[in-house]
């Protein structure tokens, strides 16, 4: 069953330290600005109001901790590639994350969030090949694939998995979403629950 019946938010916090015990796997998720990140966590919560969306880009600027069926972490990280932020608040931003990826002992999976409706961004494969390289898991999730239709959206994660495949040995997981249909969710709460299952049974 992929439906999560519970969702709660604990803390904002700016520093690693802040953030809530590590005693349950952690997963974060994260994208360039306006990549509808709050919205799928929404989708993904059955929550409309869990987190903030804005219309606005840079809206999250702190590591937001929610609670999942009081079992997993789900952690809404602010974006890169920052819109209209001044230079420091970009770097602030830049050592927080760094630091929360490299200090973060339970993070058990990054969720990089990608625009559908764009080829293969710069600074989308930039910053999935820095994650694949410090060694953190992830899995990509391909959004708005209700804006161009389902078919350009795959196209467009064809694409962006076929230049990773020319670093990669192996390609992480994707998923393809609609938070507008729903289309993609229980592919992730199911795949969210089965990393969960494997780490219980180690």
């Amino acid at each position: 069953m992929s439906t999560i019946k519970s969702a709660e938010f604990v803390k904002s916090s700016s520093r690693v330290e802040e953030c809530p015990p590590a005693d349950r796997p952690e997963y974060a998720f994260i994208g360039r600005s306006n990549v509808g990140k709050s919205s799928l966590i929404n989708l993904l919560t059955n929550n409309g109001k869990l987190a903030k969306v804005s219309s606005k880009p840079g809206k999250t600027q702190l590591i937001n901790h929610f609670i999942i069926d009081h079992t997993w972490y789900l952690v809404d990280l602010p974006g890169y590639g920052w819109a209209k932020v001044s230079k420091t608040s970009k770097a602030q931003w830049k050592k927080m994350i760094d630091r929360y990826f490299k200090e973060r002992e339970n993070l058990t999976l990054v969720f990089v969030l990608i625009d559908s409706r764009h080829d293969p961004q710069q600074i989308d494969l930039d910053f999935v090949n820095s994650l694949g390289l410090a060694g953190i898991p992830l899995a990509l999730v391909f959004t708005k694939a209700d804006k161009n239709g389902v078919t350009k959206a795959q196209s467009s994660m064809a694409k962006f998995r076929k230049v990773l495949k020319k670093e990669w040995a192996e390609v992480p997981p994707c998923f393809l979403t609609s938070t507008v249909s729903g289309y993609g969710k229980d592919d992730i709460i199911n795949y969210v629950r089965e990393v969960n299952q494997s780490l219980a049974e180690h």
